[in-house]
């Protein structure tokens, strides 16, 4: 199976070498790389040129604009092949990771989207706390609705173009780099599903993340609310109700989270979840306030 391998990046030269190095080592090589570099300096262009006589065909995309919605727009549109599969420039995907992919989709034809494992890579120095994380080993399909979260992460997800370019690809409002601020996965896999779409989760599918400091870690929590928070204003908006069982839900993750918490006397982790619920109304006015597309 033909398979292009998606990668944005910002400002993290050492990170993208790590996870090309790693798709290098893979079981099974991508047909392309493509890596859409929004960096404020050569350093990342430096990287790519250091391995273009290597074993992967690297297409270097120079953007300007930021956010990464838009970054892996950009990336979908340069793509040549029926499948693209989408990993982050903070993440070393396993040897097996695109030979999984291949056989999912080979396997069942019915299959239009695949997500998978997300584990921490190994600590190291301050940087001790995971983020991110999808655990889960058993395999599941969504079809219809469903909470997004469960569904995977857009670290490690691979889709049929044809569905991509169904659903109009990533809502660039949404996302790091966007006034959002997050949410733009969350958002695709639920418009995929809406469309009809097929997504399993498969265990084999396997990357792993860096891990943050806890200062960073920190700094997300009100990022991801934000996001989730304007996209079910979002799905509100076009008429979803379902949108609304999907922000209840939310809300019961998190004060079940804060509640845990409070339970063993982890003030830290009851920050969090105030600052994701925090985030989260922040995210529900913005949504309501964005323009169309």
């Amino acid at each position: 199976m033909r398979i292009s391998v998606a990668i944005s990046t910002r400002d993290r030269p050492e990170a993208l070498a790590r996870c090309l190095d790693a798709l290098a080592a893979g079981d099974a090589l991508p047909t392309e790389v493509v890596v859409v570099d929004q960096s404020r300096d050569g350093r990342t262009r430096a990287v790519i040129e250091e391995r273009q006589t290597g074993p992967l065909p690297i297409v270097y995309v120079r953007q300007e604009a930021h956010g990464l919605g838009v970054a892996q727009n950009a990336a979908v549109v340069r793509s040549s092949h029926p499948v693209v599969a989408v990993t982050d420039d903070d993440c070393i995907p396993d040897r097996g990771w695109l030979a999984a992919i291949a056989r999912t989709f080979a396997a069942d034809r019915g299959i239009d989207a695949v997500t998978g494992r997300i584990l921490p890579l190994a600590a190291e120095g301050s940087k001790v706390h995971p983020v991110s994380s999808r655990t889960r080993t058993e395999r599941r399909d969504f079809h219809g609705r469903a909470v997004p979260w469960e569904v995977g992460s857009g670290n490690n997800f691979a889709v049929q173009r044809s569905w991509f370019e169904r659903v109009g690809g990533c809502d660039e409002r949404l996302g790091p780099g966007s006034p959002a601020r997050g949410g733009v996965d969350m958002d695709l896999f639920y418009r995929l599903l809406r469309a009809g779409a097929r997504i399993r989760y498969e265990p084999a599918s396997l990357v792993y993340h860096e891990r943050q400091t806890r200062a960073e870690r920190r700094a997300r929590r009100p990022m991801y609310g934000r996001g989730m928070g304007a996209c079910c204003a979002l799905w509100l908006r076009e008429g979803d109700l379902y949108a609304l069982r999907v922000l209840l839900a939310w809300l019961a993750l998190r004060t079940g989270a804060a509640a845990r918490f409070l339970r063993r006397g982890d003030w830290s982790g009851v920050w969090e979840e105030i600052l994701l619920l925090a985030g989260t109304a922040r995210g529900l006015l913005h949504g309501l306030r964005l323009r169309a597309p």
